[in-house]
């Protein structure tokens, strides 16, 4: 099953705007019952959001923290509604294990990572049994260690994730979001960081947002036309390193290539699910 690149929040008291989620080119639409609704709107919030899935409607719902206000509420109403999944924000590992405990085997649980102690915890936090996936509560992070910048500051946290997520197997992290809507070269620039940082996909606020996204994590024309070179001259050989357009080509390069093509069918096979 191709890994979802694109997740697109949808304020859970505004839960009309789920079927146009729904229909648009994100991968994932992420109902929110967190940052994103007023703590007073929040119950009918969740009454909307268990509507829209019993009635055939697929997302992922993003609950209140373990221990918070609404968390007992969010949960029952998970179970009871069975979304594709949760995003659990201010992870850990007891909390996503404790969660883990009471989904369906076939609902993804995605930890949001958006604390000073959930990075320092990160190893633990990627290793919880039946964890699907990392994502980086930037904004939030950056509040809580005291860092006001998102963009260099945080380099060495997205590498950790990405990192991490790798060493526990798990499929490339998903990155923060882009605050803004309305600068199209600010939310593709920092989409093109987050694919060269090794994440695999990008959380987003606004539909505007989500074909920018999914564009950068798709390899370009340059990039696949080179790959195919590669694998194309590779596999007339029996792996011996060779020289192509003055490049030497081993085989990590050649996996790398590999990798490239694997990448563009993948975002086809997203396009045609």
């Amino acid at each position: 099953m191709p890994i979802a690149q694109s997740f697109l929040f949808v304020p859970g008291h505004r839960a009309e705007r789920l079927p146009k989620a729904a229909a648009s080119a994100a991968d994932c639409v992420i109902a929110d019952l967190e940052d994103g609704v007023p703590e007073a709107e929040r119950p009918a919030a969740r009454l909307a959001i268990a509507q829209w899935l019993q009635a055939g409607g697929q997302a992922l719902v993003r609950i209140n923290a373990v221990g918070t206000p609404g968390f007992a509420e969010d949960l029952a109403m998970v179970i009871a509604a069975q979304p594709q999944g949760i995003v659990l924000p201010k992870a850990d590992a007891a909390g996503l294990a404790a969660v883990r405990a009471r989904l369906h085997a076939t609902q993804s649980l995605i930890a949001l990572v958006e604390s000073v102690a959930g990075v320092v915890a990160l190893r633990g936090i990627a290793a919880t049994p039946g964890l699907s996936r990392l994502a980086f509560g930037s904004i939030d992070f950056g509040l809580d260690a005291g860092i006001p910048g998102t963009e260099h500051e945080l380099d060495f946290v997205r590498s950790r994730l990405v990192i991490e997520s790798r060493f526990a197997g798990l499929p490339a992290p998903i990155d923060g979001v882009t605050p803004v809507i309305d600068q199209p070269d600010v939310i593709i620039r920092e989409a093109e960081r987050s694919r060269r940082f090794g994440f695999g996909g990008k959380l987003c606020i606004h539909p505007a947002q989500v074909a920018l996204v999914n564009a950068a994590f798709a390899p370009t024309a340059a990039e696949v036309s080179w790959a195919e070179q590669v694998v194309s001259a590779a596999s007339q050989r029996a792996g011996d390193a060779f020289l192509l357009a003055g490049q030497m080509i081993d085989r990590p390069v050649v996996a790398r290539a590999h990798a490239v093509l694997a990448a563009r069918d993948a975002r086809a096979a997203i396009q045609r699910a």
